[in-house]
């Protein structure tokens, strides 16, 4: 490790940045300076400035907003410079709501997923609103089952919270963790080679690459005709509870958000909510506009 690397690596530690923001940090800077053959402090604003062009009309907003956190973070707490750029740059985000499958769409995409471990883990996630690294990363010690609760912890902003765990999961996740009993994972990742059936503790969970393409098989095998990925579980949990009437408070609290607004685009999003305003919308003409 360079002595740049560590420094930021240091930096952001010490701040509390979690796990997978370090290194998506480094990996930005990583790919900065590969991209001019030079160490980063080495590099100018204006090369600055065309990389981050370059990637404006490349990656998503959203990939370029982290870029422009970490290299202006890696410029300011690292090399102690202040990059104009670095202010100036602002990606423009589409405003788009979420893709959300119906119920009847949940069961088929989860039908077809191929491999059981797989179909628990997606499940879960869709039961309990789970982000993907949430998902994978369950220990068997989070499973609460006398209070029916699901207990996560150090989710997206270092949160922890408490969701409930549906009544049909409890079984379901008994009868899967009696194929591997590992006594630490409940998705531990599969071994390479298993010499015995003695409950050794995995060195980590499932990958979640691996259960990505596992649903974007499962997607394509449905014939659900949506561009869903994992997350798309994640936003139908919420529409499908919202249409169930439960309220928007709680559903903030159940996914873990910080502001109440986050979690309003779902009302954008719900079948029932806006078919319940189609009589006051058709009343606004009436009378106004003679039948022919």
């Amino acid at each position: 490790m360079t002595p740049l690397r560590q420094r930021l690596v240091e930096e952001l530690t010490l701040r509390g940045y979690s796990d997978r923001t370090i290194e998506s940090y480094v990996a930005v800077v990583a790919r900065l300076a590969r991209f001019y053959h030079a160490p980063p402090d080495h590099i100018t604003e204006d090369q600055l400035r065309s990389y981050l062009l370059r990637l404006t009309t490349t990656l998503a907003p959203a990939s370029v907003s982290q870029a422009l956190s970490a290299l202006r973070f890696f410029s300011e707490r690292v090399l102690g410079r202040h990059w104009t750029i670095l202010d100036l740059a602002r990606p423009k985000r589409d405003k788009k709501l979420p893709a959300v499958l119906s119920r009847e769409e949940v069961e088929r995409v989860l039908a077809a997923v191929r491999v059981p471990e797989y179909r628990v883990c997606l499940t879960l996630i869709y039961g309990c609103g789970l982000r993907l690294q949430e998902g994978i990363s369950l220990r068997v010690a989070d499973i609460d089952g006398a209070r029916g609760l699901l207990h996560l912890h150090h989710g997206k902003g270092g949160m922890d919270r408490v969701v409930p765990l549906p009544s049909a999961a409890l079984p379901l996740l008994r009868t899967h963790w009696r194929t591997h009993r590992d006594p630490e994972w409940l998705f531990p990742a599969p071994p390479r080679r298993r010499t015995d059936r003695s409950p050794t503790s995995a060195s980590r969970p499932v990958h979640p690459t691996t259960l990505q393409r596992a649903f974007a098989r499962a997607v394509v095998a449905s014939g659900v005709p949506k561009r869903a990925h994992i997350h798309t579980l994640r936003h139908s949990y919420a529409t499908h509870l919202l249409e169930a009437g439960v309220s928007l408070l709680v559903i903030q609290q159940y996914l873990g958000h910080s502001a109440p607004s986050t979690t309003a685009i779902y009302a954008h999003v719900t079948r029932e909510l806006r078919e319940s305003a189609l009589d006051p919308i058709n009343g606004l003409l009436s009378g106004l506009i003679a039948p022919r």
